[in-house]
């Protein structure tokens, strides 16, 4: 309600730009900005979230809280519900749309490969959740196999992409010298062990990620909340790295720009109004 709130108390402009972006996010009719994205990318991380929210809200509307039903598979609201694998989608189906929209105007096919990235988490989702309606030897001998494939290739495409595109690999790979290291690792980060750390942890929390993307493997809850509260900490990483990055992109684009507009030395030396004759 304070976020939907129309006085002017609690960062009214903050909430109005928020409540923009998400509208942005959920119809991306209009060029992409680093807010667009940024935020979407977030969103992906909360999947689960939105779709614990779902399953409180169906429970609610169909009288189902403390009663039996919560507890049946079977019911409108239980864990064979096929709103739980669409929710988990909804995330990076906008941020899937983004890219194609972001292919649009830019034409760069980067945005394309970013789009199969993205692209590649609906088939964990969706044949996870093929468990509650198929044979239990189809899941076994078919289904699973072709689940643990794609989620595989998730894992390792969202590594590859966070570390190449998202925080820049071509500055990694001029820090990660043993012999001889970079002064970005004084300048920067101060030790090589926090960038060795921010890439394991990364691999291995994508890896885990997974885990919660699957319908059939919530039930339990220890194990959910803790990937939940590790990828809070993947996630915070990653921003960390993202908005460094594009700060970098931005600052290099300055200089190149008052760089170009600045004289060269030819030129300052063949301007006759610079000398006198």
């Amino acid at each position: 309600m304070i976020l939907l709130s129309p006085f002017d108390m609690f960062y009214l402009s903050s909430r109005f730009y928020f409540l923009r972006t998400v509208w942005r996010i959920i119809l991306p009719l209009q060029a992409i900005t680093f807010p667009d994205f940024f935020l979407a990318d977030i969103f992906t991380s909360m999947s689960k979230v939105f779709s614990d929210l779902e399953r409180s809200v169906c429970r609610m509307v169909n009288r189902q809280v403390a009663t039996i039903a919560w507890f049946e598979a079977d019911s409108i609201c239980g864990s064979h519900s096929v709103a739980i694998p669409l929710v988990l989608m909804l995330p990076y189906l906008w941020r899937l749309f983004q890219c194609l929209r972001q292919y649009k105007d830019t034409k760069e096919k980067t945005c394309l490969l970013n789009a199969l990235k993205y692209s590649t988490a609906i088939p964990v989702i969706f044949l996870s959740a093929l468990k509650y309606h198929v044979h239990p030897d189809q899941w076994v001998g078919f289904y699973r196999p072709l689940w643990l494939i794609s989620s595989v290739v998730n894992s390792l495409y969202s590594f590859y992409w966070d570390i190449k595109r998202d925080w820049d690999l071509s500055i990694l790979t001029r820090i990660f010298m043993f012999k001889n290291p970079s002064i970005w690792t004084y300048l920067l980060y101060g030790q090589n062990w926090v960038l060795y750390w921010v890439l394991g942890s990364n691999l291995v929390l994508r890896c885990t990620w997974t885990y919660k993307l699957s319908a059939h493997l919530r039930h339990n809850y220890l194990t959910v909340f803790t990937i939940a509260a590790l990828e809070i900490l993947r996630r915070w990483q990653w921003v960390f790295f993202r908005v460094e990055n594009e700060w970098n992109k931005m600052t290099a684009k300055q200089n190149m720009e008052m760089s170009s507009d600045m004289p060269s030395e030819g030129d300052r030396l063949l301007d006759s109004s610079n000398h006198t004759v």
